[in-house]
């Protein structure tokens, strides 16, 4: 029996629908005997055979995507993960993540997203199906969407993903907040939302290091660190405050200070002990971060600055 003889224009329009090389569409559709549709079958399942062959490879590779509405009212940032920073790179692979969180705008779980309608499949099975045409295993890795007033966003390299929420629109804002999510990283946007059982372990966590490398130090003949008593301002209640300001008035006492220059010294003291006590807002929280423009200020006073309010953030990175 003679071979089903395929034309250029049939060929071409599979590797469109489907983003498959040139000789796979073309045996996809001799052996689909030139029906379209079964065509689209046959590259699915050869995707699931490679997909089950690569199912326990790291998708630690890819690209971060970021898609906001035209209103900016809503934004999703998503990372679709493959195995090699050489495909991550790929047009092709780019303009898929691309495209992926285009319709991923229109869901609120990454559930609902992947169980969605992508050109007649699922679009867990388009990722199934692209995997036997990259070769990769191909999963999306990350998901994340956020509703504000205002809506902005930066993309790093294509590695890490960052959305801000802010109270009124203004651009700039929005974009160096955003810039300073995918730089420095927070996991909060203030003290406030920190769980007291997280702090307490983080405490003794921080304060166990300090003393083991001042150990070190001593031996070594070096000035020592700082021990905190503390590290969020979730533990500097009133009564901390005013203990640590007796404390300050003690100190400047036993130094001689005359007593009717305190209050011209009072305020950089407790200035110093709210900073040496912080350090885990510092780190995580964004509104407490130094803004990465103006290391003189926080996030905080920067925003302030601008009259707006940031009301939340997300972040996807690779990994």
């Amino acid at each position: 029996m003679s071979e089903v003889k395929i034309s250029a224009a049939e060929v071409n329009k599979l590797r469109k629908a489907t983003g498959a090389g040139m000789m796979d569409c073309k045996k996809a559709l001799v052996e689909a005997k030139g029906d379209f549709d079964a065509a689209i079958d046959v590259l699915r399942k050869k995707g699931q055979k490679v997909a089950e062959k690569r199912a326990d490879r790291e998708s630690s590779e890819g690209a971060a995507a970021i898609k906001i509405n035209d209103n900016n009212t809503v934004g999703v940032a998503i990372v679709l993960g493959c195995e090699t920073d050489f495909v991550g790179k790929n047009e092709n692979f780019l303009a898929l993540a691309n495209e992926l969180a285009e319709k991923a705008i229109n869901f609120d779980s990454k559930e609902d997203f992947l169980a969605s309608d992508f050109g007649g499949m699922t679009v867990s099975e388009k990722l199934v199906e692209q995997t036997g045409v990259i070769g990769e295993k191909l999963e999306i890795n990350a998901f994340e969407k956020l509703e504000a007033p205002y809506v902005g966003s930066y993309v790093h390299i294509n590695k890490i993903g960052a959305l801000v929420g802010l109270s009124e629109a203004n651009e700039e804002v929005a974009k160096d907040v955003a810039m300073q999510v995918a730089s420095m990283g927070a996991t909060s946007l203030s003290y406030k939302g920190f769980d007291a059982e997280y702090v307490a372990n983080e405490t003794e966590a921080r304060i166990a290091v300090i003393e083991k490398d001042n150990e070190e130090l001593a031996r070594l003949g070096k000035t020592l660190k700082n021990v905190p008593q503390y590290i969020s301002m979730a533990q500097l209640t009133p009564e901390v405050m005013a203990q640590a300001e007796a404390d300050a008035k003690e100190q400047l006492k036993a130094e001689g200070k005359p007593e009717q220059i305190w209050d011209k010294i009072l305020p950089g003291k407790m200035e110093r002990f709210v900073s040496d006590n912080t350090t885990l807002d510092q780190e995580q929280c964004l509104l407490d971060q130094k803004f990465i423009k103006d290391e003189k200020q926080t996030v905080a006073d920067y925003v302030a600055s601008k009259n707006v309010e940031v009301t939340a953030f997300k972040r996807v990175s690779l990994g």
